[in-house]
């Protein structure tokens, strides 16, 4: 039985040093996925942020099932940690998951010295595929689409996609590639939930991440060419955090449908605020 969440969410087990021993300990105990989340207590911390979030968000938005895409496998173990995770979260929430993951197989492309793609950084043929070895590691939630991403997205979209976007990892590296890649949230017939939680895994290295090349530049340019989904940066992720200085919380973004959230009709109750118990 695992412990639930509300047990560590005592202040005094946040606070530095007991916030380390606190973690250490949760780590060789059988906990909720829920404190595992809030802990960063995983192989791959930002993909069951943006998991649970997501499911959460379909939950609410009633919605029985969502997809999880990782653009850029390489090795897979991303792949794999995404796929684990998705199984938790859906025992945990009862939204079903299904994972897709997206590579070339062969490595990065050529990037022929465009600046965009830093060539100063990545090599092309760097990260190439054991695709033999990740195939066999995979269940039956996840699959492999392999070939370059500028085809398989229009692919995915218009022919293998049956549910909502529920949350993407984007490690393609490369400008090029995620503003291909980009083509799921911008499709005119994308389907996503009203909000994705998004990881970008190439937004925070020193000397190579600015705003003129890279994921930061594809982001920027989608959310010029795009009106009806923006992508921005997760506000208010760190608030109340044990660890707000980890890394990856600074790489998790949302991308908005700003078209559905026009159209979204809420069916509840208005809310209150009573003067009650107020001197």
């Amino acid at each position: 039985m695992s412990v639930s969440l509300p047990l560590w969410r005592n202040r005094l087990s946040m606070e530095p040093p007991f916030r380390f021993l606190t973690r250490a300990l949760l780590k060789i105990l059988p906990i909720s996925v829920r404190a595992r989340e809030l802990w960063g207590i995983s192989s791959r911390p930002g993909y069951l942020l943006g998991l649970l979030n997501g499911a959460d968000l379909a939950r609410y938005q009633g919605i029985p099932e969502i997809c999880a895409l990782e653009f850029g496998v390489a090795g897979g173990q991303g792949l794999i940690a995404l796929q684990a995770e998705a199984e938790a979260v859906e025992q945990e929430t009862g939204v079903r998951i299904k994972v897709y993951g997206f590579d070339r197989g062969t490595g990065l492309p050529d990037t022929t010295n465009d600046y965009r793609d830093h060539p100063d950084y990545w090599k092309p043929g760097d990260f190439p595929m054991d695709e033999h070895l990740l195939r066999s590691k995979l269940q039956h939630r996840t699959q492999l689409i392999l070939g370059d991403v500028e085809a398989t997205t229009q692919q995915f979209v218009e022919h293998i996609q049956d549910c909502p976007i529920g949350f993407i990892s984007f490690d393609l590296d490369l400008y090029s590639s995620t503003t291909h890649a980009f083509t799921v949230l911008s499709h005119p017939k994308k389907r996503m939930l009203r909000q994705v939680p998004l990881y970008f895994d190439d937004v925070v290295e020193s000397f190579v991440s600015h705003r003129f090349a890279g994921e930061l530049l594809a982001i920027d340019e989608f959310n010029e060419r795009n009106q009806t989904v923006k992508i921005d940066q997760w506000r208010g992720v760190k608030c109340g955090r044990p660890f707000p200085g980890e890394a990856y919380l600074d790489k998790m973004y949302i991308a908005y449908d700003l078209d559905a959230i026009s159209s979204a009709r809420l069916e509840r109750e208005a809310r209150r605020l009573p003067l009650e118990g107020l001197l």
